[in-house]
């Protein structure tokens, strides 16, 4: 049998707006029917519905009728490649193969879930858990974005175009209400797919490459010489907030994040020339480093030794735990900022 094949532009008048109407594409294939849109509008007044073109001979018709040729001819192209190589071609085929669905194409939510699987390999081993957690929440927000402003569960990367990661970018503020540094943090996420998609030739050019994103920190509050001696000093009737105190100080004496005091061990805490030191690793880059323990250091290790448990100096912690009660203990001495166990 002899294959019917035919492309059509029209637009749809359903979605009239102000007299602008967004301009669609149909490909029609032995019956079979399949919908694009041509992401193009066009004022309803200047369509030339028998022509399926823009009528007259401004630069704003004269131009969109080229981009309906270029579209045109891109679909013509794809339907002889699928026509040579398949036996029943049908018109979805032909719109997906267009808009870079199928095999010899990748998708972006496709592309975030291999990025995502390779990276669990790593985890507990040079990655960490809340890294993917948070890679997980950057995928998740892409997959609504997508569906609120596309009506799709994906997106070919053949699609994608500098405008897409700024209108996610305003989704995440103006339709899930996310703050400043969370939406750079998952804009950051989006643009290292594309990136590795683009250097792994998966892509022919990076569409997001002069996307540029401040994450507008504000400037974080610190404790004075003179207000960490009131925390060191203030006597706190609540055992489990004194001993907040007690890991918050010890941090801020050493300057270890929460993690390196977690998995601080006692085969860590050294002698060397009649002194007390601490040498070990950072958990997140690996460097070495050697603290030596001042006398208020020694009297806090010294104090909670029975809690040890695995040579875990401090014994088993929880960050979030420990990052609520960090702010009942900053209030309770008086101070009147918002601290962080970070600050520390």
């Amino acid at each position: 049998m002899r294959s019917t094949f035919n492309v059509l532009f029209y637009v749809n008048k359903s979605k009239e707006k102000n007299g602008v109407v967004p301009v669609m594409g149909r490909v029609t294939i032995n019956g079979t029917q399949s919908q694009f849109s041509c992401k193009h509008h066009v004022s309803l007044s200047m369509w030339n519905v028998k022509g399926n073109c823009a009528k007259g001979r401004s630069k704003e018709a004269l131009q969109l009728n080229r981009d309906l040729d270029n579209i045109n001819a891109q679909i013509i192209k794809h339907y002889q490649r699928l026509s040579d190589r398949e036996a029943f071609v049908t018109a979805e085929m032909v719109r997906n193969a267009y808009q870079g669905f199928g095999n010899e194409y990748e998708t972006l939510l496709s592309a975030f879930d291999a990025d995502i699987a390779s990276f669990k390999k790593r985890v507990s081993k040079d990655r960490a858990e809340s890294t993917l957690r948070n890679k997980q929440l950057a995928r998740n927000s892409v997959a609504q974005f997508i569906q609120s402003k596309y009506r799709r569960t994906d997106i070919s990367m053949l699609e994608l175009i500098p405008e897409f990661i700024k209108d996610f970018a305003v989704y995440l503020s103006v339709e899930r209400g996310l703050a400043s540094g969370t939406i750079w943090q998952r804009c950051m996420w989006l643009k290292g797919i594309i990136i590795r998609a683009h250097e792994n030739g998966k892509i022919p050019r990076n569409p997001l490459a002069q996307f540029h994103i401040s994450p507008n920190c504000k400037d974080r509050e610190f404790l004075t010489e003179e207000e960490l001696k009131v925390l060191i000093t203030h006597e706190f009737e609540d055992a489990g907030l004194a001993y907040v105190r007690d890991i918050f100080v010890f941090a801020s004496l050493i300057a270890l994040s929460f993690v390196d005091m977690k998995e601080l061990t006692t085969d860590e805490i050294v002698e060397l020339d009649g002194e007390k030191w601490i040498i070990g690793k950072r958990h997140k880059t690996g460097v070495p480093f050697k603290v030596k323990l001042m006398d208020i250091a020694l009297e806090i290790i010294d104090r909670y030794k029975h809690l040890r448990k695995d040579n875990l100096v401090f014994g088993k912690m929880n960050y979030w735990s420990m990052c609520k009660k960090v702010k009942k203990v900053i209030a309770d001495c008086g101070i009147e900022k918002s601290i962080s166990f970070h600050c520390g």
